[in-house]
């Protein structure tokens, strides 16, 4: 198993709220699941994967979870183009050189 080395860039979990503990007044759907957090940090501790640690974040915040993930990478995105929005930028500065309108 992985484990990681401290001072290492590491991602915890936790589950804040377990299922049936949401407030009463989200749809049911949502109820039905519990409310996660996922945190990035410097791991204090040398830890294996599932064991319980401590991070210290980047604004220098202590938390403690599961280690999940060694070096996470960040995998989000804006999705693809909109081709309508892309001549856009290029058109605003023409009207404000007054060149088009």
């Amino acid at each position: 198993m992985a484990k990681a080395k401290k001072g290492e860039w590491v991602q915890i979990h936790n589950i804040v709220l377990k299922a049936g503990e949401r407030a009463p007044n989200l749809p049911e759907e949502t109820q039905e699941v519990p409310l996660e957090l996922r945190v990035r940090g410097f791991i204090t501790e040398d830890a294996k994967l599932g064991e319980e640690v401590s991070i210290k974040t980047l604004i220098g915040r202590t938390i403690s979870g599961t280690l999940e993930e060694i070096s996470p990478s960040y995998e989000h995105d804006f999705g693809k183009p909109v081709p309508e929005l892309l001549p856009i930028g290029r058109e605003l500065k023409d009207m404000l050189k007054g060149g088009k309108e």
